[in-house]
C-alpha cells in the first residue's frame, strides 16, 4: 500500500459521512492507506503525529459545526495548543453546506483557519459543496475530487507496476458479517439497540392531534416523562432540542426481508467483524445482532438513496441493463437522470431494491450499501418550571404526494404516528442537545416570538418559562392556515393574553380572500416593534420552516427599522446584522 490518509468528517445527518466512505473508496483505488473515522473518535495527539489529512465537514443549524467534531473542536480552539501543533500536518479541506443561509461553510472554513494557525499547511485548495447547486453537493465535489487525486498523485506517485484500479473493479467489503447459526423460532430472542453513554429514557405520556381530524396535516402534541430507567432528573432549557432514535415499521421491515429473500435469516444471530485496516464498526451496535434488528434499528432503507447507493448496488445487478443504468446514475452526466428517478419523486431504497430486481446484495456489503438511521431532532415544546419531569414535542406527521402513487411518508414521524400509549407502555430513548436560541438574562427585557406552524414549539418552552420568571413583555407572532384547524395551543395563548402574560398576533392564511402572513403582521405593529427594539433592547426569536418565511420575516423588521429609525435601507439591514451579532435576532429553521 501507498502513503497513510487520515480521512476525517464531521457530519450531522450522515452526508460528510458518505463523502469520507466515498473518499476512502477511491483512495484505496490509488493505492492509498486511508483511516476514516469522526473527528470525535480521533485521538487528539493523532492529529499532530500525522503527515496527511482530509477533512470533510457538514454544517449544521446556523453555522455550527456538527455533533461528532464538537469535542476535537474544543481541543483544537484551547489557548494552550502550541502554535507548531500541527507542524508535521499536511491537510485539505471540504466543506457541506447551503448557500442560502448567511454562514455558509463556517465550520470548514474555521477548521481551515484554525489548522493553519497551528502550523498546518494545505495542499490543495478547499473545496464547498452546496446544496443550492442543481447538482447538489456533487456539482462541487467531483471536480474537487478529481484534482485532488491529481495533487496527491503528483506527490505520491504509483510505482508504475501499480496502476489505478478502475471503478468497474468491486471493492471490498468494509466489514464481514459472520451467521452464527440457525435458531428455532421459540428461542429467538431480539439484540436489542444501544444507545449513546447520555441516553435519557422516557415514557410516552400522550400522542394527541392538534389538528382537525379534515385538516390535510396531521400535528401531534407528544408528551414524554422521565422514566424509571433514567434515575437522574430531567435537566434542559427552552430552546433546546430532543433527538430521538427512530424505527422502522416492523411489518414494514417483515416485507422488506421477504422482498430479498432473507426471512430464514432475519432472526440468525450474526456478529460484524472489521474487514478493512481504518475502518471502525458501526458505533452503538449490537455484536452479536440480527437481520431483523439491523433493518429495524440501524438502516434508512425508507430514505432516499444518496449517489453512493447506486454505485456499490451496480457491483451486484447480474442484468447488463440493470447494471449500465446503475453506472450511468453515478456518472456526471446522468445526474438529470438520477434526480428526475429518485430525488424529484422521493424514490426510497426499498422502491429502487424492488426496480433493479437483478441483484443479490452479500451480507459482508450490507454496512457499505444501507445508510444508517440518524437521530431526528425536535424542538422542546415546554418547561421544566411548568412540566417537572417532562419533555413536549409538537411533531409535523412527514405525509404527501409525489407522481408515485404511494403517499410519501417521513421515517421518524411515520414510526410516531403508530405509537399509542393508551394500548401497552411506550419507552423513548433520547439525548438532549442544546438549542441555538435563548432568552434574554433579564425578564425586563422584551422578547418578540416569531414562530408559524410547528415553529411555535420553541416558542412555547420560552413563553412558559418567562411566564415563570414572571416577565410580561412577551409577543408572539404565530401563523397557520386556518383558526379552527390549525391554531395550535390557541386555548393556550389567550389564557395568557387574558392574564397579561403574553400578546399574540396570528396569521391564519386561508380564513380570507387575501392571504395573511406573519410578515405582514409584523408590518402591522411597526410603531410598537420599533419601541421595544430600539428604546427597549428586545430579542427577537424566530422558528420554522426555512423555504421563504425567515427572509420575509427579516425583510419586514428591516422595513420596520428603515421607517422608524429614518434610516436608507444599507444602514437598516446592517442595523439587523448588528442585532444578529450581539444575538438579539436569532433564526432556528429548517427545511
Amino acid at each position: 500500500m501507498h502513503e497513510s490518509i487520515l480521512i476525517l468528517y464531521g457530519s450531522q445527518t450522515g452526508c460528510a459521512e458518505d463523502v469520507a466512505l466515498r473518499i476512502g473508496r477511491e483512495a484505496r483505488r490509488r493505492h492509498f492507506q486511508p483511516e476514516i473515522m469522526a473527528l470525535d473518535d480521533l485521538p487528539k495527539t493523532r492529529l499532530g503525529e500525522s503527515t496527511l489529512a482530509i477533512f470533510v465537514c457538514s454544517t449544521t443549524g446556523q453555522g455550527e459545526e456538527p455533533d461528532n467534531m464538537k469535542s476535537f473542536w474544543r481541543w483544537l480552539l484551547r489557548k494552550s495548543l502550541p502554535e507548531n501543533t500541527l507542524a508535521n500536518l499536511e491537510f485539505t479541506v471540504f466543506g457541506l453546506g447551503d448557500s442560502s443561509y448567511a454562514k455558509f461553510n463556517f465550520p470548514a472554513r474555521k477548521l481551515y483557519r484554525r489548522a493553519v494557525q497551528l502550523g498546518g499547511r494545505c495542499f490543495y485548495p478547499c473545496g464547498e459543496g452546496d446544496d443550492q447547486h442543481y447538482l447538489g453537493v456533487d456539482g462541487m465535489l467531483d471536480p474537487w475530487l478529481q484534482g485532488l487525486w491529481e495533487a496527491l498523485l503528483s506527490k505520491y506517485p504509483l510505482p508504475s507496476d501499480c496502476p489505478i484500479v478502475p471503478d468497474s473493479v468491486q471493492p471490498e467489503a468494509s466489514f464481514r458479517v459472520e451467521l452464527l447459526g440457525s435458531v428455532p423460532k421459540d428461542q429467538r430472542v431480539a439484540s436489542d439497540p444501544r444507545y449513546p453513554a447520555n441516553v435519557v429514557y422516557t415514557d410516552l405520556i400522550k400522542n394527541e392531534r392538534i389538528t382537525s381530524s379534515d385538516h390535510f396535516q396531521d400535528v401531534r402534541h407528544i408528551v414524554l416523562r422521565r422514566s424509571p430507567q433514567t434515575s437522574s432528573p430531567l435537566v434542559f432549557q427552552p430552546g433546546d432540542t430532543a433527538q430521538l432514535f427512530p424505527r422502522n415499521i416492523p411489518t414494514e421491515v417483515e416485507e422488506f426481508l421477504s422482498q430479498m429473500n432473507w426471512i430464514e435469516v432475519a432472526d440468525q444471530p450474526l456478529v460484524v467483524h472489521p474487514n478493512l485496516a481504518g475502518i471502525q464498526l458501526p458505533p452503538y451496535l449490537p455484536n452479536p445482532t440480527t437481520l431483523r434488528t439491523l433493518f429495524e434499528c440501524y438502516f434508512d432503507i425508507y430514505s432516499v438513496p444518496r449517489r453512493s447507493f447506486f454505485e456499490m448496488l451496480s457491483y451486484f445487478t447480474d442484468n447488463p441493463l440493470e447494471t449500465e443504468k446503475l453506472r450511468e446514475f453515478c456518472s456526471a452526466e446522468g445526474q438529470d437522470d438520477l434526480y428526475a428517478y429518485s430525488h424529484r419523486v422521493r424514490r426510497t431504497i426499498v422502491e429502487v431494491l424492488r426496480d433493479f430486481k437483478s441483484h443479490h446484495i452479500p451480507l459482508d456489503y450490507l454496512f457499505d450499501i444501507f445508510p444508517d438511521i440518524r437521530p431526528r431532532a425536535f424542538s422542546i415544546a415546554s418547561s421544566l418550571h411548568a412540566h417537572p419531569d417532562e419533555i413536549h414535542l409538537t411533531v409535523g406527521i412527514v405525509e404527501y404526494h409525489t407522481k408515485l402513487s404511494t403517499k410519501r411518508r417521513g421515517v421518524c414521524t411515520k414510526w410516531l404516528k403508530a405509537l399509542d400509549p393508551t394500548t401497552h407502555s411506550i419507552t423513548l430513548p433520547l439525548t438532549l442537545k442544546r438549542g441555538t436560541m435563548r432568552l434574554p438574562v433579564s425578564p425586563e427585557i422584551p422578547v418578540i416570538m416569531v414562530g408559524p406552524g410547528t415553529g411555535v414549539a420553541p416558542m412555547r418552552s420560552f413563553i412558559q418559562e418567562r411566564v415563570y420568571q414572571g416577565a410580561k413583555k412577551n409577543v408572539l407572532f404565530f401563523g397557520c392556515r386556518y383558526a379552527n384547524k390549525d391554531f395550535y395551543y390557541q386555548d393556550e395563548w389567550q389564557a395568557l393574553q387574558t392574564k397579561g402574560y403574553l400578546e399574540y398576533f396570528a396569521a391564519c392564511s386561508r380564513d380570507q380572500a387575501q392571504k395573511m402572513y406573519v410578515q405582514h403582521l409584523i408590518r402591522e405593529q411597526t410603531e410598537y416593534l420599533w419601541d421595544l427594539i430600539h428604546h427597549h433592547q428586545a430579542v427577537i426569536l424566530i422558528s420554522g420552516n426555512a423555504n421563504r418565511m425567515p427572509e420575509d420575516v427579516k425583510s419586514a423588521f428591516t422595513d420596520i427599522v428603515r421607517q422608524k429609525g429614518n434610516m436608507p435601507e444599507a444602514d437598516a439591514q446592517k442595523y439587523i446584522r448588528q442585532l444578529e451579532k450581539s444575538n438579539r435576532y436569532v433564526e432556528e429553521c429548517w427545511y
